[in-house]
């Protein structure tokens, strides 16, 4: 039995291999921050095909063209003899004949390397991106190394790394071969591989069983300040707490976390935060940070990506389903694929005693005053299903914020219709239940699914018009039915760049200030001919001390109305920066407090509803 069992093995080996496509990536022979990727393919079927790099991927809802990272592509029959192409745009070249075709060779660039440098495109998020540092680390996002050809997207890949001897690779993919100096992988189709990010570095990780579920960390810290066993504990308890508060709606037995600390010697990265894959998620933040600091953005910014492994990985429409990366339509449901799981990835915290009620309302807090940073009359469902064209793109962040508050109202509304029996989670289940991994639902239809899986028409009715609509949410009114009240309080105007100052960037490189393209300027800045994209670098010769960033708010405090100011700004002019005076007279902008907070005789019926809320027990 045992070497029937393994002759079986073995020629079901070949057969994947002859039928896969074989994908070599080196990360040895490194030529000028390059590394080569050869791809060798099965026989052709058609005699014209296109062969691709995406436009964009899932979970990113932007238009990065990963193509343009690509230099000297080059197409060869069996023979070895070079065939002509086309190239049709950034990410895809059209080849005429195509049954000829046997393999592709070509070179990549790192994106981590342009990111300060948007004056042609703009830059890629970090955790999705990609990074080369010979001898130091290899940040390998797989839809930024490997491409595909049209209607091959379902045919087996097999990867192959070759990597330095005393590297690791962390990832949640099993490595089929037992070499030091390649690692191999079988993935199933490209949208496997493009699931399947790596990071490969000299050997810094640590593994723990959390909830019956295998986890790995491993941590790239360029100056080696942080080991990953530093974030053990923490992650740990993390983890924990999430599968309890999932349940069932959970079945990963490994995942991966692959943690860059961006530092001294690097490149200027500038995306901090995640991206989502079912079995792992790539993490990219400041190393100047310190450990609690890093603590409590990974236990918000990783819970939000592994409840991703539920919302959108789990439930999810057609549009992610079967994904276009050369032409991508997208689905009109951020505001439950982000916003619900960001609700997710603090609900879950006060529910399973992490941080405490107050902490939590804080948090609600901080999403209210930041989602009037954006248009609450835009239907949520258009600037989803829009997101990656120029006029909406820039609403994208309030996914997490209104997005989130509409999850949140709609968790109260569904526990004051049921008696505190059901809430959003509940919903979330059982439309898991009814689609699942490959099981979508058809976009314009779900509205309809929520109506069956909850027995509520209600529901509808609040999605049609603070969803669908263009009817600003009422916040005040659903916290009220839980205990909640808005105070509002008069502050002391003060000079500042935009509307609200919580908004306010910092670049670690350049010391400066640094503002979302998607905030609205403060009278002041208008006036001084000040842009969004401008960094600031001192008012009137006062500079930012990086270990004392509140000394230039208390002085900006103290400027008063129609004073001279002198404003010095890095200013992008094409390949270059400049450095700027803008000069004029201060104006101070006038701003309202609105505090959330617990009202302190709340009626019986707001009291049970309160605390069914916050603990999610009925």
């Amino acid at each position: 039995m045992k070497k029937t069992a393994l002759t079986l093995g073995i020629l079901a080996q070949v057969l994947v291999n002859a039928q896969s496509i074989k994908t070599n990536i080196d990360l040895v022979n490194i030529k000028d921050d390059k590394v080569a990727v050869s791809m060798e393919f099965p026989k052709m079927k058609s005699r014209t095909v296109q062969f691709h790099f995406p436009k964009t991927v899932p979970g990113t809802y932007s238009v990065d063209d990963y193509g343009r990272f690509i230099e000297g592509i080059h197409f060869f029959d069996n023979k070895g003899r070079e065939l002509a192409y086309t190239k049709v745009d950034d990410n895809t070249y059209s080849l005429k004949n195509a049954k000829a075709l046997s393999k592709v060779t070509y070179w990549v660039n790192d994106s981590f390397d342009e990111e300060t440098d948007t004056s042609k495109h703009k830059a890629v998020f970090s955790p999705s991106g990609t990074d080369i540092e010979e001898g130091k680390v290899y940040m390998v996002n797989t839809h930024g190394f490997v491409g595909y050809i049209d209607n091959m997207q379902d045919v087996p890949y097999q990867l192959v790394i070759q990597k330095p001897k005393d590297f690791y690779g962390t990832t949640a993919l099993v490595d089929q071969d037992h070499s030091d100096a390649t690692d191999t992988y079988i993935l199933a189709n490209y949208a496997k591989v493009t699931d399947s990010p790596l990071m490969y570095t000299k050997p810094d990780y640590v593994t723990f069983n959390a909830g019956g579920m295998e986890l790995v960390l491993g941590v790239y810290s360029p100056t080696g300040k942080y080991k990953a066993s530093d974030f053990k504990d923490n992650l740990e308890k993390m983890v924990v707490a999430q599968k309890k508060f999932l349940g069932d709606m959970n079945t990963n037995k490994k995942y991966a976390i692959m943690l860059y600390l961006s530092g001294d010697g690097g490149p200027s990265v500038q995306g901090f935060g995640a991206l989502e894959h079912h079995e792992s998620t790539s993490v990219v933040l400041p190393e100047f940070l310190s450990q609690e600091d890093i603590d409590k953005t990974l236990v918000d910014v990783v819970s939000h990506e592994f409840f991703h492994t539920v919302n959108p990985l789990k439930v999810h429409s057609e549009e992610i389903q079967y994904f276009d990366y050369a032409n991508p339509k997208m689905s009109q449901h951020l505001w439950m694929y982000e916003g619900g799981t960001e609700y997710f990835a603090n609900l879950f915290q006060i529910q399973e005693g992490l941080i405490d009620k107050n902490d939590f309302l804080k948090r609600i807090n901080e999403k209210i005053n930041n989602s009037k940073n954006y248009n609450d009359t835009l239907p949520f469902t258009v600037m989803s299903k829009n997101i990656l064209l120029d006029e909406y793109k820039d609403q994208y962040r309030n996914v997490y914020e209104k997005g989130a508050l509409l999850a949140m109202c709609m968790d109260i509304e569904l526990r004051k219709l049921s008696n505190g029996e059901m809430g959003y989670r509940d919903m979330i289940r059982k439309l898991s239940q009814r689609f699942g991994e490959n099981k979508p639902f058809k976009d314009d239809k779900l509205i309809g699914e929520l109506v069956k899986v909850t027995g509520y028409p209600q529901v509808k009715d609040f999605y049609d018009q603070y969803i669908a609509g263009s009817q600003p949410t009422p916040y005040a009114q659903y916290l009220d039915q839980v205990g909640v009240e808005v105070v509002k309080q008069e502050v002391p105007p003060m000079l500042w760049f935009i509307n609200d100052p919580n908004q306010t960037g910092y670049n670690e490189k350049n010391n400066t200030f640094t503002f979302d393209e998607s905030l609205a300027l403060s009278p002041f800045a208008e006036s001084i001919g000040f842009e969004i994209t401008d960094e600031v670098v001192a008012l009137n010769g006062k500079t930012i001390d990086p270990k004392n960033i509140q000394s230039f708010i208390e002085y900006a405090q103290t400027i008063k109305d129609d004073q001279d100011i002198t404003l010095t700004v890095l200013r992008k002019n094409g390949d270059k920066t400049d450095k700027i005076d803008l000069k004029g007279k201060a104006i101070l902008t006038k701003l309202t407090s609105e505090t959330l907070q617990y009202k302190a005789n709340p009626t019986p019926a707001e009291q049970k509803l309160q605390d069914q809320w916050l603990t999610g027990k009925k």
